[in-house]
């Protein structure tokens, strides 16, 4: 009895090791690959599936889409500008077998080639092309690993710059290009502010030259401005003061001329002209001829 029960016990573990060996899972996301004596038999898709134990081998293969971070690369530009520039490829695989068959691992395949890539197309342009067309340069990179991936069964969907790391003295150098650039552009708008300016005050000087009162109730809308501040110095526009100069030259006339004319005779005043004195002869004494 108890040397049957070891060979039932046997029997038991050798099906269920024959099941287990048999019996495979492919899950959703995933493509299995069989070999059957070393060659390729064919694909297996998600499920339960049964293998030959110890003749077929089931290999499998993730088909979600693969985020592989890109080392940071010293790179020289076309300009002769030493930079670390660091990116980010997200792939997939579209062809099971050609993944498992063609190349060993695939994923330290694209790595590799990606970092590749990434000096060669970040070297042939400038580094403000670097910095402003990196548009242009992830489709560049790209495209260039779609070329060499298509037979490995592997489809690069994206590719991004993440990090651009510039020396320091080039960073200085860039903040004094972008203030100086700034500075002139403010220069510009200045002067087309001073060009607005200088054609409404000419209209507004045509318009005071119609209307020459104009100018003096500028003028006095000026002073009461000013006025409000209770400032204790005042300054007055030079055509106020031209214009004071020119009413105190007017009454310092009028005050002269005032003072020139005859003043009138009071009122009741005898108006007989004056009669001029009359001569008194006094005689004198002569001796031959000689006054004495």
């Amino acid at each position: 009895m108890g040397t049957l029960t070891i060979v039932i016990v046997v029997i038991l573990a050798f099906v269920l090791l024959v099941a287990s060996a048999a019996l495979k899972v492919v899950k959703q996301y995933e493509d299995g690959v069989l070999f059957r004596f070393g060659r390729v038999v064919g694909e297996r898709k998600p499920g339960l599936r049964v293998i030959i134990p110890f003749v077929d081998v089931m290999h499998r293969v993730s088909l979600r889409i693969v985020t592989m971070p890109i080392q940071s690369q010293g790179i020289i530009t076309r300009d002769n500008v030493s930079v670390d520039v660091s990116a980010v490829a997200y792939f997939k695989v579209v062809n099971a077998v050609k993944s498992v068959v063609a190349i060993e691992n695939v994923y330290a395949a694209i790595d590799q080639i990606a970092q590749t890539t990434l000096r060669k197309v970040v070297g042939q342009h400038t580094l403000d092309e670097t910095l402003s067309e990196t548009d242009r340069i992830n489709l560049d990179i790209r495209e260039i690993l779609d070329v060499s991936t298509v037979d490995w069964g592997v489809e690069v969907t994206l590719v991004e710059l993440k990090d651009i790391q510039l020396p320091d003295s080039m960073k200085r150098a860039m903040a004094r290009q972008a203030e100086a650039e700034r500075e002139k552009r403010a220069k510009i708008i200045n002067a087309q502010g001073e060009s607005m300016a200088a054609a409404a005050l000419g209209e507004a000087s045509d318009v005071m030259m119609a209307h020459p009162l104009a100018l003096q109730l500028r003028n006095l809308q000026s002073l009461v401005e000013i006025g409000v501040d209770k400032n204790t110095t005042v300054v007055f526009p030079a055509p106020l003061m031209s214009t004071i100069g020119e009413l105190s030259a007017f009454l310092t006339r009028e005050t002269a001329a005032a003072a020139q004319q005859p003043a009138p005779p009071p009122p009741n005043a005898d108006i007989t002209p004056a009669q001029p004195p009359k001569a008194t002869i006094i005689p004198v004494a002569t001796t031959n001829g000689v006054p004495q």
